[in-house]
């Protein structure tokens, strides 16, 4: 998803759900301002939901959910929330609040040209403040690439770069998944 910010005004958590919910449109909550998520590509839509699928059905009968990017996820000790394109939680906390997660073990970005450097950047330092995140998954929608920051445990952030042939580890969740089934039927265009 592609995020722009639209008001220039300043809005507490409160004040943002309330403004949210008369929208049409989805809304990040970072540092007070409101960025609208646009819409993504065909490749983006089918890697959202094969990666989604995969988790979900290796999920199936854990006390683990998958969500898409119609939840938000509140950074925790922030005010600040936003709607990555999957999350996974284990902690029963995140049965408390229909609207919301804040203990996510791991989050998926597909990435686009627009805001890969604001994923790998900024909106990643805020996400590994939160101790229960495991893996912060970037996924390519222009090639066959992923890339994950794994956190060790030390604690320690590793990256973990996956490419054709690879077998994808998702250790937050005990998932190893073939990279072409993340891009099954994705066409990539040819930039020669």
């Amino acid at each position: 998803m592609i995020a722009a910010r639209e008001q220039e005004r300043y809005f507490t958590p409160e004040e943002y759900f309330a403004w949210e919910e008369q929208q049409l449109e989805k809304h990040e909550l970072i540092d007070g301002r409101v960025y609208a998520m646009t819409g993504g590509t065909q490749n983006h839509s089918a890697i959202q939901l094969n990666m989604g699928s995969l988790i979900k059905a290796h999920l199936r009968g854990s006390q683990c959910k998958v969500f898409n990017s119609d939840l938000k996820v509140n950074i925790l000790y922030t005010p600040n929330y936003t709607y990555p394109d999957l999350s996974v939680t284990c902690d029963p906390r995140d049965r408390e609040h229909p609207l919301y997660i804040t203990y996510p073990c791991l989050i998926v970005e597909v990435l686009s040209p627009s805001t890969e450097a604001y994923d790998r950047g900024k909106k990643f330092k805020k996400y590994r403040r939160n101790p229960h995140l495991v893996d912060y998954v970037l996924v390519s929608s222009d090639e066959m690439a992923i890339d994950i920051y794994h956190k060790n445990e030390a604690g320690d952030w590793l990256i973990l770069s996956y490419r054709a042939g690879d077998v994808v580890e998702l250790a937050s969740i005990g998932l190893t998944v073939a990279i072409e089934q993340i891009y099954e039927e994705v066409v990539f265009e040819d930039l020669r």
